[in-house]
């Protein structure tokens, strides 16, 4: 229903940093619940991060809690991903996503937007 591009992606060290951006083409932005998710190539996506509209809730995979700090500025239209201290395993291409639905927000099914995807390398 909306469009979402995402940024930010790229080849790090392992123990390097990324932060990933997400600019949904919408002006209800700030009405909706945004998550970020995963998927290596032959792997299911995956959740990685949620955030609730106002931005006072967020919501973690195990994997990425700790590491991880998902935000969101509603004045600017975007919604970011902080990833710290990244290990190989964190390779992936990383979705942004807005939820729509109302279940659980570790389900994609809930969401009914995506980007396109970024690109994450993390070299050992």
């Amino acid at each position: 229903q909306v469009q979402l591009v995402e940024s930010g992606g790229g080849l790090v060290q392992a123990g390097g940093s990324l932060r990933l951006s997400c600019a949904p083409s919408e002006r209800t932005f700030s009405t909706y619940d945004m998550g970020w998710f995963r998927q290596a190539p032959g792997k299911e996506r995956e959740f990685v991060a949620a955030i609730t509209s106002s931005g006072a809730g967020t919501y973690y995979a195990a994997s990425a809690k700790g590491r991880f700090t998902i935000s969101r500025d509603n004045a600017k239209n975007t919604v970011y991903l902080q990833m710290n201290s990244l290990k190989p395993e964190d390779t992936a291409v990383y979705y942004c996503a807005r939820k729509y639905y109302s279940g659980s927000h570790l389900s994609n099914g809930e969401y009914d937007s995506w980007g396109q995807g970024t690109q994450v390398t993390v070299s050992s």
